[in-house]
């Protein structure tokens, strides 16, 4: 194989023309170098400079290898540059998963910066459950999540709290409580409830589980959903109410209303929270830059 010394080498010598220009170029004795271009033509099996007395010129074959051995230093010289970047974190790749984030703004705006500070980072972004980001980070296909609490012990991941919210009732805009200010959570002990399956969400569905008994009930689930989007649609569509992260009261359509809630629970399960998570296990130069930027956020 031809060593890249020998290249950066030979264009010296077909750039300047001149063996003498060319080594003092490189920083070595003009015999050495005269030396080397024989033994890469050697190499190749090809004359690569007509050489007299006078003057220096590049044969066909040297004009020919000249574009390729730059081009090859040039992608060589662009590698250790991306590697470089890599490693600081200004280059590379993040796959992000998420629960529905467009209510949170400071979250989205922390993301739109980074991307617009690191062009060099390629994203890829993957809507999912709280249980599908915990599988995805886990398993190493995902270097960030953004979910609620999982409820499940993950001894693998680190998590960070990015913002609280309170969990309020969502009712049918015909509902007979729709008009008050605050429902009190026990006068739902009767109602039938929409919620997403415990197997998504193990944590935020067993939050929710414990409000209500706290308040002196178990809520009688009548339809389930993927998405809380879909569950204050459901609820819309008048299947029943819903406990919802009062965020998602900014995209409901007039047939559902948000009312805060009454309930003698402690202040840990009438509030939400949105996590970051990530596998620390697994290094990832920009992706822990990606994290520094977001917990500017809080």
């Amino acid at each position: 194989m031809i060593e890249t010394r020998l290249l950066r080498q030979f264009v010296a010598v077909a750039e300047t023309l001149h063996f003498n220009r060319a080594a003092q170029r490189l920083h070595m004795a003009q015999p050495p170098l005269s030396q080397a271009i024989r033994r890469l033509e050697a190499e190749i099996g090809a004359q690569l400079f007509e050489r007299t007395n006078r003057s220096v010129a590049l044969t066909p074959a040297g004009a020919a290898f000249l574009l390729s051995a730059r081009r090859i230093l040039g992608e060589l010289e662009d590698s250790v540059v991306h590697a470089q970047r890599v490693a600081q974190g200004m280059d590379g790749h993040l796959t992000l998963t998420f629960i529905n984030i467009a209510p949170y703004a400071p979250l989205l705006r922390a993301l739109r910066d980074f991307r617009d500070a690191n062009p060099g980072v390629a994203f890829t972004l993957q809507e999912a459950t709280t249980h599908e980001q915990v599988q995805a980070l886990e398993a190493g296909r995902a270097d960030i999540g953004f979910m609620r609490t999982p409820g499940a012990t993950t001894p693998s991941l680190q998590f960070e709290c990015l913002l609280q919210e309170p969990i309020q009732v969502a009712l049918p805009a015909a509902h007979r409580l729709a008009g008050e200010a605050m429902v009190d959570l026990a006068a739902l002990k009767d109602e039938p409830f929409v919620g997403s399956p415990r197997r998504l969400g193990q944590g935020f569905h067993d939050q929710l589980t414990q409000l209500c008994q706290a308040a002196g009930f178990v809520p009688k689930v009548a339809q389930e959903a993927r998405q809380l989007q879909t569950v204050a649609a459901l609820v819309a569509a008048g299947f029943g109410v819903a406990l919802l992260p009062a965020s998602l009261a900014q995209a409901a359509g007039d047939d559902v209303v948000f009312r805060p809630i009454a309930a003698n629970a402690p202040e840990a399960l009438r509030h939400v929270e949105l996590l970051m998570a990530w596998n620390a296990a697994r290094a990832s130069p920009v992706r822990d830059r990606l994290i520094d930027a977001v917990r500017l956020i809080k």
